[in-house]
């Protein structure tokens, strides 16, 4: 199991200034977003140059590209934000081709219109649930045009709000492109240490086959998201049900400060560890 970060999480807009930064920390991968080149993070163009730079830079500083982020929101209320996020994540699709990132990962939305990570009653309406399967077959579509895998996460304030929501859209869409970003944080908020092992362990045992890349961050005990290590979530479980159910990709911290990294690196690196010996 390889340690990654989020690349947004060190400053600049030069991806050979940015991978630095990732490897100095002690990572291993990055999960990469345009803004580290300089760009938007949905871009309406990526042009060659950048994609070579992106390339270039992970081979000098050996830090391999896990995934692309390509996050808009999957379900919003207007129309035409979805139409131009799909374009958008059309130009990302071929960007991902280009730099090697076998990954885009995705933001499954909420019918919230300002804010993409806030729920909504309507997130549950059929609706909704017929909107999120219209853009995923769009989405897919430009997966299969670049060879690439796209990345659902479940999140409590999104349509897939749930291991058991991402699983009847995996079965709804049918579909080999469409993969698990798995982050234990996000599916509780207070939850007993029973209750939260016993949530991380069912979700994996539905998506197990599917799972593509796990974030790693944390939660505190008033339900508020806190660095990896540093709040309740049971590392040692976590860790150990994904290697139970055969996970040995990339594990990527996220929602952290970039004086907080090295500090996360080796945390992830002694509770793999851990679980090994």
């Amino acid at each position: 199991m390889r340690i990654g970060i989020f690349a947004k999480t060190f400053a600049g807009t030069d991806p050979h200034t940015v991978l630095s930064e990732v490897a100095g920390a002690g990572f291993a991968t990055t999960q990469y977003n345009m803004s580290c080149s300089g760009l938007a993070s949905l871009p309406d163009v990526v042009a060659p140059e950048v994609t070579d730079a992106i390339r270039a830079a992970a081979a000098a500083t050996g830090v391999s590209i896990a995934a692309l982020s390509a996050t808009f929101n999957m379900i919003h209320p207007d129309a035409g934000v979805r139409s131009r996020g799909l374009r958008q994540l059309g130009v990302l699709a071929q960007a991902a081709a280009a730099i090697g990132a076998p990954l885009l990962t995705l933001c499954t939305g909420t019918r919230d219109p300002h804010d993409q990570w806030r729920g909504h009653p309507d997130n549950g309406s059929a609706a909704a649930w017929r909107d999120l399967v219209a853009s995923m077959e769009v989405a897919i579509a430009h997966a299969e045009a670049a060879e690439i895998d796209l990345g659902i996460e479940p999140e409590q304030a999104n349509v897939v709000s749930s291991a058991v929501a991402a699983r009847r859209l995996i079965d709804e869409l049918r579909s080999p492109r469409v993969k698990i970003v798995f982050d234990a944080a996000n599916l509780f908020e207070v939850a007993s240490l029973a209750e939260q092992r016993k949530v991380v362990s069912t979700s994996l045992d539905l998506l197990a086959d599917r799972l593509a890349l796990a974030h790693a961050k944390d939660r505190l005990a008033d339900a508020s998201f806190a660095t990896a290590g540093t709040g309740v979530l049971d590392y040692a479980h976590y860790i150990g049900e994904l290697k139970r159910v055969g996970f040995d990709g990339a594990i990527v911290a996220h929602g952290l400060e970039a004086a907080e990294a090295p500090a996360v690196a080796a945390f992830l690196e002694r509770a793999i560890a851990a679980t090994t010996a």
